[in-house]
């Protein structure tokens, strides 16, 4: 019987140990299809629209880094060297500043450290909770097998991922003068379905950027037009990265933050308007 005792807290004080030692690292591709509209009752040259568009595929095209244990998680970008001209991309619009996001499964909550025009804002909240449906739909990727989950997610007004152009008739270029912000420009959805793949093979909580709360590493996401497809998995890495919780930046929630995303936004759009700035970012911001 003590031996038997003896195992027990053995076995169970080895699986404690390894859960707080374990560590991965996934690379995920992110990708979204948008189709903006530039030239909407607007006379821009055929090269300027070229090069928007070539900014915009820049700015939906991008490489994250999810490392992650048991039960807390870093999403961050993977730095890339840009040449002379990229960062325009990134300047296109305020809300697309660095972004260094963690969460923490267990406490369900995240904290996201953004900086819009040199200001830097530490967001601080709850998870978003979603209401996952599991599926027997299967497929590989990679080597592991995944399974398919789907649930539904109301839409962020400034996520710019779901932004869609104005519908207006066809052949019409005409532009609505009532429509004066570049948020009132754009349409958004109030609910998109989000289509994730798990591995059960890989018993963790954890999914890129916002999304958990299934039985296995999400590989991949379907939210509306973005698509987030894990290319590369390393499971105990020899070297370990230290999972951190930024600290930097004035705190707010993220209600909070949008409304002061909101009213920059709108302001830069006075500014151009005005002729005080150019509607890509480049001009003065002013004070927040």
């Amino acid at each position: 019987m003590r031996k038997y005792y003896y195992y027990t807290v053995l076995f169970f004080s080895f699986m404690v140990s390894y859960s707080q030692n374990f560590q991965g690292v996934a690379y995920y591709e992110s990708k979204t299809a948008a189709n903006f509209d530039f030239d909407r009752g607007r006379d821009i040259p055929e090269d300027m629209k070229k090069q928007m568009e070539e900014r915009m595929k820049r700015m939906l095209e991008k490489t994250f880094i999810l490392t992650f244990n048991s039960s807390e998680a870093n999403y961050l970008e993977e730095e890339k060297l840009e040449t002379p001209g990229q960062e325009g991309g990134r300047r296109m619009f305020g809300f697309m500043g660095d972004s260094k996001y963690y969460k923490n499964i267990l406490e369900n909550r995240y904290v996201n450290q953004r900086e819009v025009f040199g200001k830097v804002f530490l967001i601080k909240d709850t998870l978003p909770k979603l209401t996952w449906k599991l599926e027997s739909e299967t497929k590989k990727i990679g080597n592991y097998t995944c399974y398919k989950a789907s649930a539904v997610k109301s839409v962020d007004k400034l996520d710019f991922r779901s932004m869609r152009p104005p519908r207006r008739p066809d052949n019409s270029k005409d532009a609505d003068t009532t429509k004066t912000s570049l948020l009132d420009e754009v349409t958004m959805p109030k609910e998109i379905t989000i289509v994730a793949w798990y591995t059960p093979e890989i018993p963790v909580n954890m999914g890129p950027d916002e999304y958990n709360g299934l039985p296995g590493l999400i590989l991949e996401v379907n939210a509306d037009r973005t698509t987030i497809l894990c290319s590369k998995i390393i499971l105990n890495p020899s070297h370990k990265e230290d999972i951190k919780e930024p600290t930097k930046g004035k705190e707010v929630s993220q209600q909070e933050f949008n409304e002061i995303l909101t009213a920059k936004m709108k302001e830069m759009e006075e500014n151009f308007r005005n002729g005080g700035g150019r509607r890509d970012g480049g001009g003065r911001p002013g004070r927040f």
